[in-house]
């Protein structure tokens, strides 16, 4: 019944917060990622750890932030940055781990996707909710804000994951930083191996998250031409890589 009426508020748009600022300072957590994270997505997660202060600091800013005031860019620039953010706070605060999977979590109902880091709720209220990540992901983010291009811009701590872009999103840059992130992945060999018009192995992502890619170009082919330096033919035999879970440091 929590669950649903989390949902049901989400949906409704109708709760408030205290301490509302139409503005967000991302200032911090975009220091923060110049600083530890590297240009090809590596993390330091040592650096973080030692800058945890911080990191708690920008989580507070986010709490406090009253989402419904926030222009349709700068809201999903948000909720993306929420979303990387806390995740890096679950790993620090679990730190050192090799994989997020080793990050059991309280919530004994995950499933094997999903596991306990997911489930967990968050230190912090955002937008006036008690969230987890999954919540965050597939109520807020996948349902409030839809853009396929979402999947290339949270980051679950992981080496099959999408790299973590080392500035803040911001609403006045979101359009830009989306579609590099896009293009970054699709074309990441490590991520999707293109090996000609006619085969490909991808990213489990485009196989978990096949509606929303063929909701946007048709068909997950279709996307990825959207994108991809060398295009597939529309009948192109594909296969999908095993998902990496050890840490993306």
């Amino acid at each position: 019944m929590k669950r649903i009426a989390i949902i049901a508020a989400l949906l409704i748009g109708t709760f408030t917060v205290t301490k509302a600022s139409a503005d967000v300072d991302h200032n911090i957590w975009d220091k923060l990622l110049r600083t530890h994270v590297s240009t090809t997505g590596k993390v330091d997660y040592k650096g973080f750890v030692k800058d945890k202060d911080k990191v708690d600091q920008y989580l507070q800013i986010l709490s406090k932030t009253n989402v419904a005031e926030l222009s349709k860019e700068e809201r999903l620039a948000f909720w993306i940055n929420a979303y990387n953010a806390f995740m890096v706070d679950l790993v620090i605060k679990n730190y050192p781990v090799k994989t997020v999977r080793d990050i059991k979590g309280s919530n004994k109902a995950a499933n094997a996707v999903r596991f306990g880091v997911f489930k967990d709720k968050l230190r912090y209220k955002v937008g006036g909710l008690q969230l987890d990540l999954e919540t965050m992901e597939k109520e807020v983010l996948l349902k409030q804000n839809f853009d396929a291009r979402i999947h290339f811009a949270i980051v679950c701590a992981s080496f099959s994951c999408p790299r973590l872009y080392n500035e803040a999103y911001t609403g006045a840059k979101l359009e830009k930083q989306l579609e590099i992130q896009a293009k970054n992945f699709i074309n990441d060999i490590t991520k999707n191996n293109i090996m000609d018009a006619n085969k490909a192995q991808l990213s489990k992502l485009f196989d978990w998250y096949k509606d929303d890619f063929t909701k946007v170009g048709g068909s997950v082919i279709g996307y990825i031409n959207k994108y991809a330096i060398t295009k597939l033919n529309p009948k192109a035999k594909l296969s999908y890589f095993e998902y990496n879970w050890n840490l993306n440091e």
